[in-house]
């Protein structure tokens, strides 16, 4: 059996509650969006930011103006050439101006270089700073919070979003001071130079301002639109490749097309009617800017202005009118931007906003026994009803204490509580004689190590994904393979340096968990909990396994989490959930002659398998308890 058999009996349900999850995150991200900040508030969040960047984004706020200063008077020296020398018939004396000309276009250029190159680096990393921040939080989120969002949403946040802001402080919010700057001074020189052309000119100003915040009003609610579109795609996407087996298997393909298609028209359908409003920018700015140079034309050319306007001067305001229109006309793709970038960062910041942390105390673990006590503990996910309800458990080192039940009676909600993965507990559980809430949430991971159903292996070598990274010298980790019986599948992989490949698909179920048994081993830590860890593998692979953790169990605190029952059989105490609660604890021998919900249990099981598996196992018992019978 190879890992792509695993998790196949429950994978199908799973992906229809992503895809539901999906759905209400889809509507809570259009909630978030109708009820968004300004584009200035959103932009000042950024400060910390960009703070540590403050000399590199000051040299381009000055570069700027100056920029703009020397682009002004561009225009005004080829009045002067035009009035003072070639209507004159002096071509000889254009020579000097000339050189002034061009003096001023190398100077902007190079104003201009120092402005974007230390803005574009400045910019680069900001982003690299909040991407970082992103990482950080998400991946510290209690675990009840990636149960309700898609991965494929939260990928969105941390990839295209960012992206879209960092596009913004390059080449839009920033860059807008620039044209700001340079349409004030422009205005300025125009009136100077002559009032009444400038008023002209103002005349189609009302129209621009009009048409150009209209549709910036559109375009952010349609940006928001797009980047919702695109998570719900993102999430789907990355739901059924995670399923792809299960979709072939069961010859889904054209349904998942279809639905696949339905959420990528969403995204097409905003990203047109986004583009279209984009592009009316530039089209009602073009037509204005001819109209504009029209009336320039005919009123300074005619007698409304007396014949006091020169060619030079006239000149001068047509160049002065392109600069001027030029930035409002790429303000729009600027605007379209920072649109992007406004709804990017809601979502951005609504992800930091999320306070779901597991709430870690104070008290440190320094060396720790492995004592677990349960007292009356309750929990339940979110607001829905208790799915634990009053349980009482005891564990002691040397001891494994097995919890079986059937499914939804509350057996891995109990093991994830005892790892943190959520805090919201009433009750008490004490780790030592420290309440576990009260205990660093990082020396209680330290202290229980898990072996789940599910391994999650990393591409990358094996003796990272022994170590997880941390200090762990070559000696233990062979030690360990051996204890846990995988040395030959290290071999095959070509030892510690071996590499496995994404989701461990190079190695087979069992082989897979023989790894899992070997990481909990070489961090030693006091408790182990085994959820259900041998639930999809053959039963030689099982017996070879059982071998491994009669190993590591030595001394150390266990909570087995159990599926079979044939493989608890000699634990220290069987504990029977059902229904959230603890309705029977004594030993296999005991349990039976009771004949309550663990003898039925064990009798439903006895009849779905063949008594001949029974027997062995029997016989050869269970190394997760076998410590009890030597």
């Amino acid at each position: 059996m190879t890992r792509r058999d695993d998790g196949k009996r429950d994978h199908a349900a799973t992906t229809d509650v992503a895809t539901r999850e999906a759905s209400s995150a889809e509507a809570r991200d259009r909630t978030d969006a109708s009820s968004s900040a300004s584009d200035f508030a959103l932009l000042r969040r950024l400060g910390p930011f960009m703070r540590p960047q403050a000399l590199l984004y000051i040299v381009s706020l000055v570069a700027a103006p100056l920029s703009a200063l020397v682009v002004i008077t561009q225009p005004y020296l080829l009045k002067l050439t035009i009035d003072g020398h070639i209507t004159k018939g002096d071509i000889g004396g254009t020579e000097r101006l000339a050189l002034l000309y061009l003096g001023a276009v190398i100077a902007a250029w190079l104003l201009e270089s120092a402005y974007q190159l230390s803005l574009s680096y400045a910019a680069t990393r900001t982003i690299a700073s909040l991407r970082a921040q992103i990482y950080a939080h998400t991946i510290g989120l209690a675990r009840g919070f990636f149960d309700r969002h898609p991965k494929g949403q939260l990928l969105t946040r941390a990839t295209s979003d960012i992206e879209a802001l960092g596009e913004t402080l390059t080449a839009g919010a920033v860059t807008i001071i620039l044209d700001v700057i340079k349409g004030t001074g422009i205005l300025v020189a125009m009136f100077l130079l002559d009032w009444r052309l400038t008023l002209v000119m103002l005349l189609v100003s009302p129209i621009v301002f009009l048409v150009v915040n209209g549709i910036r009003r559109i375009l952010r609610k349609l940006f928001a639109i797009v980047r919702t579109s695109l998570a719900a795609l993102n999430a789907f996407t990355a739901e059924r490749l995670n399923g792809i087996e299960v979709v072939q298997l069961y010859s889904d393909e054209a349904r998942a097309l279809r639905e696949y298609r339905k959420r990528l028209d969403e995204y097409r359908r905003a990203t047109v009617q986004t583009n279209i409003w984009d592009s009316m920018v530039y089209a009602v700015i073009d037509g204005l800017t001819s109209v504009t140079m029209a009336l320039m034309l005919w009123y300074g050319t005619g007698s409304a202005f007396g014949g006091v306007i020169t060619a030079g001067l006239l000149a001068a305001f047509i160049d002065y009118v392109a600069k001027l229109f030029q930035p409002i006309q790429e303000f729009s793709g600027k605007l379209a931007l920072i649109q992007r970038a406004s709804s990017a960062l809601e979502k951005i910041f609504g992800l930091l906003d999320t306070d779901e942390r597991v709430r870690s105390g104070d008290d440190a673990l320094t060396e720790p026994r492995g004592v677990l006590r349960l007292r009356d503990v309750h929990f339940a996910y979110g607001d829905g009803p208790d799915v634990l309800r009053g349980v009482e458990l005891d564990l002691n080192p040397g001891e494994v204490v097995a919890v079986v039940g059937r499914t939804g009676s509350g057996k891995t909600t109990l093991g994830r509580l005892l790892t943190c993965a959520y805090d919201d507990y009433r009750g008490s559980i004490e780790l030592d004689g420290h309440e576990l809430s009260a205990l660093r949430v990082d020396h209680v991971r330290r202290t229980i190590g898990t072996v789940e159903q599910d391994v999650r292996l990393f591409p990358g070598s094996v003796r990272f994904n022994l170590s997880l990274g941390r200090e762990v010298d070559d000696e233990r980790l062979t030690a360990v393979v051996e204890m846990s019986r995988a040395t030959e599948t290290i071999e095959r992989l070509g030892g510690l340096d071996g590499e496995i490949e994404h989701a461990g698909q190079n190695l087979s179920v069992g082989e897979a968990q023989l790894l899992s048994i070997a990481r909990t081993m070489a961090h030693d830590a006091p408790i182990v909990i085994f959820d259900e860890a041998t639930a999809n593998v053959d039963s030689l692979t099982e017996q070879k396994i059982q071998e491994a953790t009669d190993t590591v169990l030595q001394q150390k605190t266990v909570l087995v989490i159990a599926h079979r029952l044939s493989t608890i059989i000699n634990a220290t105490r069987i504990a029977v959930m059902d229904a959230g609660r603890v309705v029977e604890c004594g030993t296999h021998d005991e349990l039976m002659g009771r004949g309550g919900a663990y003898a039925r249990l064990f009798q439903d099981q006895f009849d779905a398998d063949s008594p001949s598996s029974w027997a062995s196992s029997k016989t050869a018992s269970s190394p997760l308890a076998l410590r009890n019978s030597k």
